[in-house]
């Protein structure tokens, strides 16, 4: 099973300062609405877990989408033994060894040295059963509760509660509900109520050997996460493990990869877990099954899908155009629920966590959008989803967490002004998503404003500087903001340096190496781009964000694969004709800064994002523009994979010979066919058949015309 290659613990090996994917090892069901991991020390803030640590301070039911989001809805439950001094998790926690720990998408388990008890919990969508092997006495249960709560005895097998905490909400009262029901009944009489905040309370079981307790937890309600478990309370545990394998199975068993390398494969399995983890499920179903959800703005419930957790400046790189070719019916549904946002907001999400946390630059869910619409995913939500796009690029709201910041000037000027944190960003993001627009608009057969936008999408060229060769912050009176640092990371730029910003025009390259000059200038920028030091000046910042450690950590230029800005970078050779430069760099990157240990990625690994790039990459394909329909063409790392399509159809990638020394594509064929582009589209891909890549150990340069180039609109 190929559950049994993953150990959640990937890139879970961290601090506040450096990053080897600021992941959690989580199990749950893919885009569960919970998902638990131990949690060894809780009083690290958002870092609470590391696989270092000897300490099990107990099963966390968690929400936490990165740690620099923070957690919410999360409460702490710790199985124990015997009298406590006090009720805190420091006087109850316990030794444990991870070596001897499973931590499995499907399930965890986990030895208490100090009590000597076996725990294994094991999920489910709305809720999950713990199993508790007692050796000793005096059998007890822990539950940390931080935030307020509520908490209530209803009778001997039932605890119901709700709990209140978050890192930011539009409901200042948004709650988590929760019930427990225990096989064996608690040793008490003293049945009611308690409320309070921030208190480890405890129960006992009295001298018992073995529990089962069954959770069931909701947004919505006390009633809602009581149905929640009701539709569970007949299953056994092995019912629950049999639920969550198959769920997982179903997704992993998407791409089968076969190759002689099995830690490489193993890799490959790993980040595969990960793309399935984000955006998480929000909604709930009610007595009669319908969809609905709880709406923090209006604070009420409402009908329909909702999902949450996902930073779109991340995801929309990588994710979705994966879930295109392998999870469509997933991706139509998360459609929906963006749209919802719209409805209720007034603006389409850009940060949910639970709700808009308004982060990062743009509303790069507008590439979500297009890419789905270009490939036929939804046509019937589109009219509806270019109307919301479009308010998110001509009116500001007066909540800076929605829409686009800088919109009246970037209307205004062409460019969004100095003035403006991250000034070069959002210009950039804004071009990016007015091309998403025209790509929408055009599949409605709206030819003016797809003419509009795709004029507006030529707004890069307005801080375009031909003398450095990099995109710069400009004044509202159209001159360039001075001095200027091509290596000052921040202020202008964001998580990056004008190095990383100034290639981000994934919808026409063809223009921007037209601005430079022609290819050979394009490509000595880029060739310079890869052959520096992995120099950073703070300024902007003040002091050193881990992005900038994590770039010097590799020696890979300012090719900082670390962050996302710089994920097409190696590809931007096809726009010039030359792969041969991209396929060794390729190479050694999925070699060199990507593994299957806790330190497995090279950077925040965010939702998915950063496992999508390996994904795509080790399967030679890459989705530079979400919105084109395209791949662009890289070289595979497998043997062979074979991908089974949501369209229905299989397609076979196979390359050879496949050893170290070859790191160049010396030729490929489609369907047994010479394929001479330089990018494949959905369509072709989603047809299936056979993509073979012939490798070789030194380049074969050729010339390709206009067409055989990946796509650009200029």
């Amino acid at each position: 099973m190929l559950l049994n290659l993953i150990d959640t613990r990937h890139g879970t090996n961290n601090q506040y300062s450096f990053s080897n994917g600021n992941c959690l090892p989580y199990t749950g069901v893919p885009f569960g609405m919970n998902y638990f991991a131990p949690q060894t020390n809780g009083d690290n803030g958002s870092w609470w877990f590391h696989p270092e640590d000897r300490i099990f301070q107990g099963f966390r039911l968690t929400h936490q989408p990165s740690p620099w989001m923070g957690d919410f809805s999360h409460l702490v439950v710790l199985p124990f033994n015997g009298e406590l001094k006090e009720e805190t998790l420091f006087q109850a926690q316990s030794s444990y060894r991870p070596s001897e720990s499973v931590f499995n998408p499907s399930y965890l388990k986990i030895t208490e040295q100090r009590y000597q008890l076996t725990t294994q919990m094991i999920p489910s969508m709305y809720g999950g059963v713990l199993t508790i092997d007692y050796t000793q006495r005096a059998a007890g249960l822990m539950l940390s509760l931080p935030g307020k709560y509520e908490l209530r005895i209803e009778d001997p097998h039932t605890i119901s509660g709700k709990i209140i905490n978050f890192s930011g909400c539009e409901d200042p009262n948004f709650s988590f509900f929760f019930t427990l029901h225990f096989q064996q009944p608690l040793a008490t009489e003293s049945f009611g109520e308690k409320i309070g905040a921030n208190k480890c309370l405890t129960v006992s079981f009295g001298d018992i050997s073995e529990q089962v307790i069954q959770f069931g937890t909701s947004f919505i309600s006390d009633k809602q996460a009581k149905l929640n478990l009701a539709r569970e309370i007949e299953w056994a545990p092995k019912d629950y493990l049999s639920n969550s394998e198959q769920q997982w199975q179903n997704y992993l068993s998407k791409i089968e990869i076969h190759d002689k390398n099995n830690a490489r494969r193993s890799t490959f399995y790993h980040n595969l877990y990960r793309a399935f983890l984000f955006p998480q499920t929000f909604y709930e179903q009610d007595t009669d099954g319908k969809i609905i959800h709880y709406d923090t703005l209006a604070k009420e419930v409402k009908p329909g899908y909702l999902y949450t957790n996902n930073g779109f400046w991340d995801t929309y790189k990588t994710v979705y155009p994966l879930y295109s070719l392998i999870a469509e019916e997933k991706y139509a549904e998360m459609l929906e629920g963006f749209l919802n946002n719209y409805r209720e907001s007034g603006y389409l999400p850009k940060w949910l966590s639970p709700d808009e946390r308004g982060l990062m630059p743009g509303t790069l869910i507008d590439a979500v959008i297009a890419d789905a619409a270009v490939k036929n995913i939804r046509p019937d939500l589109m009219p509806e989803l270019l109307k919301a796009m479009i308010k998110g690029a001509t009116i500001q709201s007066s909540n800076p967490n929605y829409g686009r910041q800088g919109t009246k000037d970037y209307l205004t000027y062409g460019y969004v002004p100095a003035s403006y944190h991250e000034s070069v960003n959002h210009t950039l993001d804004y071009t990016y998503s007015d091309f998403c627009i025209s790509q929408v608009a055009k599949t409605l057969g709206k030819a003016d404003v797809a003419n509009h936008y795709q004029t507006q999408a030529k707004n890069y060229l307005n801080i375009f500087d031909p003398t450095t060769g990099f995109m710069r912050a400009k004044l509202s009176d159209g001159t360039f903001k001075e001095p200027f640092n091509c290596h000052q990371w921040g202020e202008d730029y964001a998580e990056c340096s004008a190095w990383q910003s100034s290639f981000a025009v994934y919808h026409d390259f063809a223009g921007l190496i037209q601005a430079y000059g022609g290819k050979e200038t394009f490509q000595e920028k880029l060739i310079e781009l890869c052959n520096q030091a992995p120099t950073f000046d703070v300024t902007g910042y003040g002091f050193e964000i881990h992005e900038m450690s994590e770039m010097a950590a590799t020696e890979f230029g300012q090719l900082a694969i670390s962050n996302q800005p710089s994920f097409h970078f190696p590809y931007m050779f096809n726009y010039i004709g030359k792969p041969e430069f991209a396929q060794p760099l390729l190479k050694q990157l999925m070699t060199q800064v990507f593994n299957d240990s806790p330190t497995g990625y090279p950077g925040d690994e965010d939702n998915g994002s950063m496992a999508g790039w390996f994904i795509f990459s080790s399967l030679g394909l890459y989705p530079v523009c979400p919105g084109s329909g395209e791949y662009v063409v890289g070289i595979p790392l497998f043997d062979k994979a074979v991908i089974h399509l949501s369209s229905g159809e299989k397609l076979t990638i196979t390359a050879k010979p496949n050893q170290e020394q070859q790191q160049f594509v010396d030729h490929i064929t489609y369907n047994d066919s010479i394929y001479e582009k330089l990018f494949f589209t959905h369509d072709e891909l989603t047809s299936g058949g056979t993509i073979d890549f012939s490798l070789g150990i030194v380049p074969r340069p050729r010339e390709y015309t206009l067409e055989q180039l990946p796509f650009s609109c200029n």
